[in-house]
């Protein structure tokens, strides 16, 4: 028999320490009851702002509740707002918008066929140049086609007919 290891399970519940309340809940009760102290000794007795430390003390006290106890798609408040501030700097979700901003007029008929390709006929220079490259097997050039082999204009000797050659 293969050894059968044991899944943990439940593994997102915390350790509770005082009846319902886990360690993170009270190590956040701990910093909160720290700093509403904290302000009860400068706005209330220093600077004696009774409505700004009961306005702060509500505020913390708020934020406590908030950070210990809402969890958001199973995860504590915390994590959530962590992430938040993440994808806030750095986003790395592309998401497809499948609105299209400009509508596109299709046109109900056809376009028109395009028109048939035609050649262009030969006309007599050039069909005067491609019988006297045949002719001359190659040798002639339309560079220099002033000059043929033997020193002889090549348009008057094919405009006089063939060589006797």
């Amino acid at each position: 028999m293969p050894n059968q290891y044991i899944v943990p399970q439940f593994i997102d519940v915390e350790d509770k320490i005082l009846g319902p309340i886990s360690v993170r809940q009270f190590i956040i009760f701990l910093v909160s009851a720290g700093l509403i102290a904290a302000s009860y000794q400068i706005l209330f007795k220093l600077a004696n702002q009774t409505a700004a430390f009961i306005f702060t003390a509500v505020g913390i006290f708020v934020g406590t509740i908030l950070f210990a106890f809402v969890r958001i798609n199973g995860r504590p408040f915390h994590q959530f707002l962590l992430n938040l501030l993440q994808t806030f700097k750095n986003p790395r979700m592309r998401l497809w918008n499948n609105m299209v901003m400009e509508r596109l007029q299709y046109r109900l008929e056809p376009p028109p066929p395009p028109p048939p390709p035609t050649k262009q006929p030969l006309t007599q220079t050039k069909l005067a140049r491609l019988s006297l490259l045949v002719d001359t097997g190659g040798a002639f050039h339309e560079e220099n086609d002033e000059v043929g082999f033997w020193g002889q204009d090549l348009h008057d000797v094919y405009a006089n007919g063939k060589s006797s050659s």
